[in-house]
């Protein structure tokens, strides 16, 4: 049994290029500093004192700069390539995220972070694009999920560490999230194989795929593609509360400190890490259809936040009801969001790959913008348990109309024979 794990384990990372590594160790370098982001509504609330109303705004212009930023980014990737925008991006991120600290005006830290997420979630496209280019459709899957993988693990260290910097000092959580994307910028320079090279590939690639007839779709015609995108947007409403109102939960409600939180959040990175790339690739290995995959992972989510409406008796502790949602919501993430992204690649063409993966991110843009004025708004009118069993009727929504686009999409197979 040990052995065929670890036999497992070899083979869901094999044929991986050097290159898909190589973003993989960028991203977690990068990753490993994020903290500002899953502590942003208990520094503004806590540290700035400022309300949970006012802190969902701020959250919110954050959505609206990553909607702008990823929108930008896709048309600036397929215009110039994916190097220089990553570049770019993790440059003037990390140096607005270090001058983000020593804004305090409510006003003025609206428009700051507005800017802050102009530049950094232009990354999104072209390191998207750039993973695509890297991989082949037998690893494709799998390159998102050892990118998602670095993510994850940057996320647990940056979870974890985070939680101790903030409880001693939070601007400690800006220096470390801003340096640590300049790092990551000087080894993608560094160490990324020449970009000219990639884009010469690139350019005979669409060559071909123009000769073969195969004309290039815009992803805003793209119907099927369109409604996907509004699906995964439902989606990631529900699921990007995990990095809003879920903290604020486990402080107010379940009276946890930074530390516990911050362990908590880790525990979801150290989990995706163990598991994520063995269970994807034991699922393509058995041919499943990614749709299918993505509904049971959508609505993985909405059981999760049922479990928190769990009320707090002698039976189930707090710290319980918080590992319960936090282990099914991890699952669900590992089914839907490879699935989602690779799903997105497959729809596009090398010449329009950056436009489609802008879409698919401004659709999780979008999620950022709204999810938490959404969730503060509900909170603060109706309570926690109100808003988990909204969220948990959004995701149930969201997978409905996966099922319905997975049936168009089968049907438009069909036609295509």
């Amino acid at each position: 049994m040990l052995q065929q794990t670890l036999h497992l384990y070899q083979r869901a990372y094999r044929g991986l290029s050097p290159s898909v590594w190589l973003l993989a160790g960028v991203m977690l370098i990068n990753r490993c500093g994020t903290m500002v982001l899953p502590f942003m509504t208990l520094y503004l609330t806590q540290h700035l004192h400022f309300s949970v109303t006012d802190a969902g705004i701020v959250m919110a212009i954050y959505g609206a700069g990553a909607f702008v930023g990823t929108f930008l980014g896709g048309r600036l990737t397929d215009r110039f390539g994916f190097y220089y925008i990553q570049l770019i991006s993790l440059i003037f991120g990390g140096l607005a995220l270090v001058l983000l600290q020593f804004v305090v005006n409510f006003y003025a830290l609206c428009g700051s972070v507005f800017i802050f997420t102009l530049f950094g979630d232009a990354f999104r496209p072209a390191n998207q694009a750039a993973i695509a280019h890297y991989s082949d459709s037998e690893t494709r899957t799998r390159a998102f999920s050892l990118n998602r993988l670095a993510i994850n693990l940057g996320w647990a260290v940056g979870g974890g560490l985070g939680g101790w910097l903030a409880s001693i000092n939070y601007s400690l959580l800006f220096w470390a999230d801003g340096l640590t994307c300049l790092v990551a910028s000087l080894v993608l320079w560094l160490y990324l194989p020449d970009p000219a090279i990639a884009r010469k590939v690139n350019e005979t690639t669409i060559v071909a795929v123009d000769e073969a007839g195969l004309p290039d779709k815009s992803p805003y015609r793209d119907t099927l593609f369109v409604g996907f995108v509004v699906c995964a947007a439902l989606y990631f409403v529900v699921f990007m509360q995990l990095f809003s109102i879920v903290p604020l939960f486990f402080k107010e409600v379940l009276h946890m400190t930074e530390r516990l939180i911050g362990s908590l959040m880790a525990l979801n990175g150290i989990i995706i890490v163990v598991v994520e790339m063995a269970l994807v690739y034991s699922l393509e290995q058995q041919k499943r259809s990614k749709i299918n995959l993505i509904i049971m992972g959508v609505m993985l989510t909405s059981i999760s936040y049922i479990a928190l409406t769990i009320p707090t008796i002698s039976v189930f502790s707090g710290l319980q009801i918080a590992l319960l949602f936090i282990v099914l919501g991890t699952l669900s993430e590992m089914l839907a969001i490879p699935f989602i992204q690779s799903f997105s690649v497959e729809r596009s063409t090398p010449a329009t790959r950056g436009q489609y993966l802008a879409l698919y991110s401004m659709g999780g843009a979008l999620a950022q913008t709204t999810a938490p004025a959404f969730g503060s708004l509900i909170v603060a009118n109706f309570g926690f348990t109100t808003h988990w069993l909204i969220l948990a009727g959004i995701g149930l929504v969201s997978a409905g109309g996966f099922w319905w686009l997975g049936k168009s999409y089968s049907n438009e197979m069909l036609l295509e024979q």
